[in-house]
């Protein structure tokens, strides 16, 4: 059972550009998915970036997202730590623990595609995204 820990980059609307940009860089490797992929194709925002992440040569792993419509996006405050895999013991445990002294603002529980996911800012103000892989719920 593995985890891994990676920054994770919100963007409005600029994702897809900043993930060809990144990955003209670092080279590697890109998968991403759209807000319509897992909704309403013909809503608003329907082609923006619901996840992205590049796998590069050396190892690196970069995830993005654009928000969602209506979401304000800040510079300055648009990066999370992206804590991931397959061991639900321990990131469960990380997530708990993170959480203790911070406010959680998505629980962790079971998503549209799968994974267990949640959210929360610690006590020093740092946002957290934890996903759990497959059917650990």
């Amino acid at each position: 059972m593995t985890s891994r820990l990676n920054p994770y980059l919100n963007f409005d609307g600029r994702a897809r550009e900043a993930l060809d940009f990144y990955r003209g860089v670092l080279g590697g490797e890109l998968h991403l998915s759209t807000f319509g992929e897992y909704g309403d194709p013909a809503a608003p925002g329907a082609d923006r970036v619901m996840h992205g992440q590049l796998e590069t040569p050396d190892g690196f792993t970069l995830m993005v997202a654009d928000l969602p419509p209506g979401e304000t996006h800040s510079v300055g405050t648009n990066i999370q730590v992206s804590l991931s895999g397959d061991d639900a013991e321990a990131l469960r445990g990380y997530f708990a623990a993170l959480g203790d002294g911070g406010t959680v603002t998505v629980p962790l529980e079971k998503q549209m595609w799968g994974d267990e996911f949640g959210m929360l800012t610690d006590r020093f103000g740092i946002g957290w995204m934890v996903n759990v892989a497959g059917d650990a719920a």
